[in-house]
């Protein structure tokens, strides 16, 4: 089992995100799974969830809303794993996988996971709750590339329904980057960010140097809510020292019956500094 680890000591240098050396590319996607079912918990689709995942050939998934156990949805569904839904949909596909419990209630907890095809060196799951009973977290990996490459940091996101929630989040969120992540290491952030004004874009620009993916290849955000007819553009994918390729929202077949957040993909190609 992976165990939670310190994140390296970011040295005390002013921010500077000029790239170096193409290193390699890989490819990420994020998607709020509402723990296993459809809108309005009509039906347990994890099972369609996980093929649907399959198919995206992602190398990295950031996951929201990831049930880790529940005690009595086993008797009512008869193909509920009896795994943490993480571990379920990692199976033999992602041999690397890390969850940030969040929200804990009588019969389970659910929070942020990522499944990785790269070795998680280390991770740790920060909470940024506000109060209430509202419970969100920050999840950091660090990854190991291949062919020593460069460490990769992901770090999954679900920040609140209240943007004087969310603007307490995202300073959290860049005070951390700026402790914990070597200033020239390649890093991305995704998740459900529940920013619909468009009001993270500056503070984490101006505050960790992230740029999101689809801002800079279209000038806008994508439309990821609701999933069968997108207004809002609430769910991201940031990156630093870093570059993405066609970032896309995934088609709406299958995945508006499977998810209330359309989900998004991009490939990523990192950058190496000397």
């Amino acid at each position: 089992m992976l165990s939670a680890r310190p994140a390296t000591q970011a040295p005390e240098t002013e921010l500077s995100f000029e790239p170096g050396t193409p290193a390699l590319s890989i490819k990420v996607m994020t998607v709020n799974i509402h723990k296993g079912f459809t809108f309005f918990n009509r039906k347990f689709i994890l099972h369609e969830l996980r093929d649907a995942v399959r198919l995206v050939g992602a190398d990295v998934v950031f996951l929201q809303e990831v049930s880790g156990t529940h005690t009595t949805h086993g008797d009512k569904f008869k193909n509920y794993p009896q795994t943490p839904h993480y571990e379920f949909l990692a199976d033999s596909i992602w041999p690397d996988f890390a969850y940030g419990r969040n929200a804990v209630y009588t019969k389970g907890h659910h929070g942020n996971a990522v499944m990785s095809k790269f070795p998680i060196l280390h991770y740790e799951n920060l909470d940024i709750s506000m109060g209430g009973p509202e419970r969100r977290g920050l999840l950091h990996c660090v990854l190991d590339m291949p062919d020593q490459g460069p460490d990769v940091h992901a770090i999954c996101v679900h920040l609140g329904l209240l943007a004087s929630h969310r603007r307490q989040q995202i300073k959290r969120l860049c005070e951390m980057i700026q402790r914990d992540i070597p200033r020239q290491a390649p890093l991305v952030v995704a998740g459900d960010f529940n920013d619909w004004r468009g009001l993270a874009h500056a503070q984490l620009e101006q505050g960790a140097g992230l740029r999101e993916v689809f801002m800079q290849a279209h000038g806008r955000s994508a439309r990821t809510f609701p999933a069968q007819r997108p207004v809002l553009r609430l769910d991201r994918i940031y990156v630093r020292n870093a570059e993405a390729h066609a970032p896309v929202v995934l088609p709406r077949q299958p995945w508006a019956k499977l998810s209330d957040h359309a989900p998004l993909a991009a490939e990523i190609m990192l950058w190496a500094h000397c």
